[in-house]
């Protein structure tokens, strides 16, 4: 029965029926269910790392020593390439962008982790969770960029050492920085442009601990395929292709260091290692969580956890435990610091 027909059924001298008045009810009810089903979910609910009191008191400790790690350490390096003289190259001015992305990275998520151990009701906002999303990517987006850019200036400064300084100069290295945020941006925002639209009304529950785009589109109230296909296009393929092109320049920097003076292959064999070993940590996460076709939701967390903790805290150990010349300016920056304590 149509509302017109209803309505004009009403209207007329006949009472209503029991089997009208049903009727009625049941088109008020489905009226109502129809507009609850459309109701815009208003926030987001993680379910954490684990029930356990317990097991997130420890994990409190554990993640707040880290993340404390991650400010101090990062923080460092920016400082010590900044305040340093001896360190003014495109290497390090390079490594002090990585470790502030690193730490901006681990800031989107960390802090409000931490402080979920202790919620019992773990929830972030509609336009949080969105934030992070976007804050995720747009600096892992950035990240990626300056991991090829540093693989590119060590490509020049070992294989073209004599037109280096041609190649890598000042303004070339701050356009690269540009580019690496910019793609940061362009990447985050291409993610979200559809995923931002998408109708939820329930089940607003992420099994993780932030926000992140293949866990959230699944809470959509629509049909999700060619939007995971668009995530896996995006991230993963761009992930995957990064990570082969990174793969073969190292390659072939190796293969030029056998043909080095055993001085110099050396030197560019331990910075060539820590490059290696921070690109195998930060794609090897991004690789399963965006690339690989058979999720598992255990792994995934681990990773998550892996990516946005772990990594931005092992970037600045290996880059200073491995580099002389890292180790040698801080030392001139502790010895300063404490020579204009004793002035003051």
């Amino acid at each position: 029965m149509t509302r017109k027909e209803e309505s004009e059924y009403n209207n007329t001298d006949f009472p209503l029926t029991p089997f009208s008045k049903v009727t009625t009810e049941a088109i008020s009810w489905n009226e109502s269910m129809s507009e609850t089903n459309h109701t815009m979910v208003t926030e987001f609910i993680f379910l954490g790392l684990s029930n356990s009191q317990e097991l997130q008191i420890f994990l409190f400790v554990f993640f707040l020593v880290f993340y404390v790690g991650i400010v101090f350490g990062n923080l460092l390096i920016v400082i010590t390439v900044a305040s340093d003289s001896h360190l003014q190259s495109p290497m390090y001015f390079l490594l002090a962008n990585l470790s502030l992305i690193d730490l901006c990275l681990s800031s989107v998520t960390a802090p409000k982790m931490i402080a979920d151990f202790f919620s019992k009701c773990k929830v972030i906002s509609f336009k949080g969770c969105f934030a992070q999303i976007f804050l995720l990517h747009f600096f892992g987006g950035s990240e990626l960029v300056i991991l090829i850019a540093m693989a590119f200036d060590r490509y020049v400064a070992i294989c073209k050492p004599l037109r280096y300084t041609t190649i890598m100069r000042g303004n070339v290295c701050v356009g690269i920085v540009a580019v690496a945020w910019g793609t940061g941006f362009l990447h985050s925002v291409s993610q979200l442009a559809f995923a931002v639209n998408l109708p939820f009304c329930g089940p607003n529950e992420v099994d993780s601990f932030h926000c992140d785009l293949p866990r959230v589109i699944k809470l959509a109230c629509t049909d999700t395929y060619r939007l995971d296909i668009m995530v896996i296009a995006n991230s993963g393929v761009l992930t995957v292709c990064s990570f082969v092109l990174l793969i073969i320049s190292y390659t072939v920097i190796l293969m030029t260091i056998q043909y080095l003076p055993s001085e110099r292959s050396s030197k560019a064999m331990s910075t060539l290692t820590a490059h290696i070993t921070v690109v195998l940590l930060f794609f090897g996460p991004c690789i399963f969580i965006y690339a690989w076709p058979f999720p598992i939701k255990s792994l995934d967390k681990f990773l998550a956890v892996f990516y946005s903790v772990v990594t931005p805290l092992l970037n600045p150990i290996i880059y200073t435990l491995r580099n002389k010349d890292m180790k040698t300016a801080m030392r001139r920056l502790r010895k300063w610091n404490m020579n204009s304590r004793i002035k003051s």
